[in-house]
């Protein structure tokens, strides 16, 4: 299986007002795309999850850590940990693996 950054939002884009959308599922991994607009209101998830951000900068809120992120980067986040993108750029999105 393969899915491109541009298959992913379009698919994503067809679900008018969404900002993520299940890819892939496999046992208890699910991949995802998000592409949050203006701010991120994700709640904590019941899964560890890790963003490999694709584009965008901004700052990241990790429980009480906060650390700018850019393009590439990886950011793991433990189940039940509160967590969300700030100050983030209009280009940012971001692939989300929950296992």
């Amino acid at each position: 299986m393969k899915i491109s950054v541009g298959e992913a939002l379009s698919a994503l884009h067809a679900h008018e007002g969404k900002t993520f959308l299940e890819l892939y599922r496999h046992g208890s991994v699910s991949v995802e795309i998000y592409q949050p607009v203006g701010q991120d209101l994700q709640q904590p998830h019941l899964q560890d999850e890790i963003y490999f951000v694709i584009s965008g900068y901004g700052i990241f809120q990790n429980g009480e850590a906060q650390y700018p992120f850019q393009p590439g980067d990886l950011i793991f986040v433990p189940a039940g940990r509160e967590h969300r993108f700030l100050e983030f750029t209009g280009d940012f999105k971001t692939w989300v693996i929950f296992f």
